[in-house]
């Protein structure tokens, strides 16, 4: 839970009395929800928090300023500003010069006075009405004046006017963010600590086109926003309010007065820290972390991803050690992660969302990460406590759509917003959310800023981009009739394509050394060729870095789950990814997808007894490490959960407890994982030719009736691993298997049967020799004992 910051007396304005609650009958008091609070508290004025009064402030002569009734304000003027619906309240506020002195009028609400206090001495502010004060300053402008505000029981509190500075963002932050071209667009907008003409306190910025009003409500306000309305800055839609005296920890929400009349509190879309749910206000904050991975961001790049060992571990943080935060997290996962051997982990969303059933995929806070483990810098310590272990850290990104709750993106300023104007754009029918507008230059700018912000603040090594084919296709899970063609007649979202190929070559031209990686699961042609580069029909590639190959995952389970009898007729299952496998740059992915909802973990989808099912699982992981492309691990998968996974349980760690009974059976699986990387890392066969055609051979491709597949892995050097797979439960002797000529004999690598994974222990000897005896269409080939379903790899002697 994200800490109420503790506030002195004089830094909070004081509540109303009695006699002035009538002021708030028209905008009572609201909750962070945006109902009305029940806690007991009178709303207050709704002006910025405060300071202390200092000893400067009490040495100001009392001498009294001469004072008149100021020109009153325009009806129409004063009313839109008491209603939150005026777009300059910089212009109505402050000190402003007029034709014999200037101006100084104040929005208070519940203030029982008003006085200005300037070097030369001090004015008390006629009341207006509704907290209005306001008093004409015969002369010349003061150098500077503070304002002391009373309320009903003595309260008195001295604070700077916020309504006297000109505004904080720059036109070029207004240029950029209008033409959807920034960048670093959370420097603009959002809430930020700073100090201005020597006085700290927090910038507020918040886009908002259409909004006739915004006002900040807070926690140092009890979240009425009559005081504290915000100015638009123009035809960029940004509305801007700097608060002296705000700082780190500070609760606030948007009040946005829609142009249908309606009032919202909205969370900041900006927002770089959350409270935690179920509570939804925005907090204020900056960071302080100091990193320690400079040696990890310079090297990262040295070599392309696609060849590159690449073995992820995918994780849900909030359930793989449940009750733990991220710096408790950072004590464990990297130590577990690196002793496995995976290079990668793949954290599911971190984002912040509302409902921990949606895993994180329905975002409210896309700058924020969840604050159900802790605030940002304690998320930075874990990402950096895992680079200081050579480990890469990728995340889940979800820019396809985003969930309804009337707090956050939905219809953000009384109009679709983020979301498309066209409902059978902007509803998603799967899920019952809102699909992005990525036509609209500035919600396309706040996703590919959201991109770069994850690899620049936090230091993501990549981003796993989140159901890609329902941002690709107009009829996307929609019957006829149901979506509206792009304008060339076809289904193809061509807003969403050129987004992804904004997002992608900004993220690869910032952030060297970063992969993106695709979830598509169709055959969109290009996902991973450049987007300079046309393919065959003339378009250019989405320019992601990697691809999940949905395919592969999908035949290969079908083929697994049958029994070993059925096989021969499957056969084709495992094989037909090889006629596709050089079409994209891919990554293998038994991912928490595959073992939820009734799906069965992985070794549960294997036939036979409890050891034919882990021989399954085993052999299966072999051929996945053995097979082109990089490789993706759900956590519980690596030690032969039996048991699907479940967001408010975890992984079943109690199965690896040394007092279970069968823990050598999930030790053993676990023990097989931690060589299959080993190997893999240290055999550039596996991986250094990932994604071309010549770093593969079929040996044998076409045993179905043994269930048997053979293949080669070459390096860059032409170093070979033979990697085999027999999928039926007996042992095969003298298998022969043709081989390249030039290897005198071949030794095991890895082999699945082990006893020490829990295998039979059929052995391969020690050395096996090649013979001059023609198999499979070589001159050269070796018998070799194939364990049953079982994986063996063996390397040149």
């Amino acid at each position: 839970m994200t800490p109420r910051p503790e506030v002195p007396d004089t830094f909070r304005s004081a509540p109303p009395s009695a006699s002035s609650a009538s002021r708030t009958a028209k905008a009572p008091r609201t909750g962070t929800d945006g109902k009305p609070a029940t806690d007991g508290k009178p709303a207050t004025d709704g002006q910025a928090a405060p300071r202390p009064r200092t000893p400067a402030a009490e040495e100001v002569p009392a001498t009294p300023l001469a004072v008149r009734v100021a020109p009153a304000l325009d009806e129409g003027e004063r009313a839109r500003l008491l209603a939150g619906a005026h777009h300059d309240p910089h212009g109505l506020l402050g000190l402003h010069p007029v034709a014999d002195g200037h101006v100084v009028r104040v929005l208070r609400p519940f203030a029982r006075s008003v006085t200005v206090v300037t070097p030369d001495g001090s004015a008390q502010l006629p009341h207006e009405a509704d907290g209005l004060f306001a008093g004409l300053l015969p002369g010349a402008r003061p150098s500077s004046y503070r304002l002391r505000v009373a309320y009903e029981g003595g309260t008195v509190v001295e604070t700077e006017d916020a309504y006297r500075f000109l505004p904080t963002l720059g036109e070029l932050d207004l240029h950029l963010i209008s033409e959807g071209r920034h960048e670093q667009l959370w420097q603009a907008l959002g809430a930020h600590p700073m100090t201005v003409d020597g006085v700290a306190g927090t910038r507020f910025t918040v886009w908002a086109p259409n909004a006739l009003g915004v006002r900040l409500a807070s926690d140092f306000n009890y979240w009425d926003g009559t005081g504290c309305p915000m100015r638009s800055l123009g035809s960029s839609g940004v509305w801007e309010l700097f608060l002296p005296g705000v700082g780190e920890g500070t609760r606030y929400k948007f009040d946005v007065h829609g142009p249908d009349g309606v009032r919202s509190l909205r969370a900041d879309p900006m927002a770089r820290r959350t409270e935690c749910p179920p509570d939804t206000a925005s907090v204020v904050t900056s960071s302080t972390y100091a990193w320690q991975d400079a040696e990890w961001l310079a090297g990262r790049a040295a070599r392309p991803v696609h060849a590159s060992p690449f073995s992820v571990y995918e994780v849900h943080l909030p359930s793989w050690r449940p009750g733990l935060g991220y710096r408790e997290l950072a004590e464990q996962l990297p130590r577990y992660v690196k002793d496995l051997g995976f290079t990668h982990v793949e954290l599911m969303p971190v984002c912040e969302h509302p409902f921990g059933g949606s895993w994180g995929y329905q975002v409210t806070g896309y700058y924020a990460p969840t604050a159900r483990l802790g605030g940002p810098d304690d998320f930075r310590y874990l990402v950096d406590a895992l680079h200081r272990e050579g480990i890469g850290v990728l995340m889940d990104w979800v820019p396809a759509h985003f969930p309804k709750d009337d707090w956050a993106l939905a219809r953000f300023d009384g109009t679709p917003l983020y979301e498309h104007p066209d409902p059978r754009r902007a509803e998603h029918p799967d899920w019952g959310t809102l699909e992005f507008d990525y036509g609209r230059t500035e919600v396309r700018n706040f996703l590919v800023a959201n991109a770069v912000y994850w690899c620049e603040e936090f230091h993501i090594d990549g981003l796993r981009v989140d159901a890609v084919a329902s941002m690709l296709y107009l009829d996307y899970s929609r019957e006829y009739g149901d979506w509206a063609p792009n304008e060339h007649g076809g289904r193809e979202n061509l807003d969403a394509v050129r987004f992804l190929q904004e997002m992608n070559a900004t993220v690869y031209r910032r952030c060297p050394g970063v992969v993106t990686v695709a979830e598509e699961s169709t055959a969109w042609d290009g996902v991973t060729r450049p987007t300079h580069e046309t393919g065959p029909h003339g378009v250019g590639g989405l320019g992601f870095g990697l691809k999940w190959n949905m395919g592969w995952m999908h035949d290969s389970l079908v083929y697994a789950s049958k029994e070993p009898v059925h096989r021969k007729y499957h056969h084709n299952e495992m094989t037909f990814s090889m006629v596709y496998a050089y079409s994209e740059n891919y990554v293998l992915p038994i991912s928490h997808d595959e073992v939820v909802h009734g799906k069965g973990a992985l070794v549960a989808k294997m036939p036979g007894d409890w050891w034919q099912q882990r021989a399954n699982h085993r052999a299966y992981l072999g051929y996945m490490w053995a097979h082109p492309g990089k490789q993706l691990l759900f956590m519980g998968q690596e030690f032969a959960q039996g048991g699907e996974w479940r967001e408010d349980q975890g992984p079943d760690w109690w199965l690896l407890d040394p007092a279970y009974s069968a823990r050598g059976d999930h030790a053993g699986v676990q023990n097989l994982v931690r060589d299959l990387n080993t190997v893999y890392t240290a055999t550039p066969a596996l991986w250094e030719r990932d994604t071309q055609p010549s770093g593969f051979a079929w040996i044998e491709a076409d045993a179905a009736d043994d269930n048997v597949f053979a293949f080669l892995r070459y390096a860059a050097d032409g170093s070979p691993l033979l990697a085999v797979s027999n999928f039926s439960p007996v042992v095969r002797h003298a298998y022969r298997l043709g081989v390249p000529d030039g290897v005198p004999a071949w030794r095991e690598a890895l082999n699945t049967d082990a006893a020490r994974y829990g295998g039979s222990g059929v052995e391969v000897p020690e050395l096996v020799k090649s013979e001059p005896v023609t198999s499979q269409g070589r001159p050269s080939s070796i018998a070799l004992t194939l364990p049953p379903l079982a994986t063996v790899w063996l390397r040149p002697a």
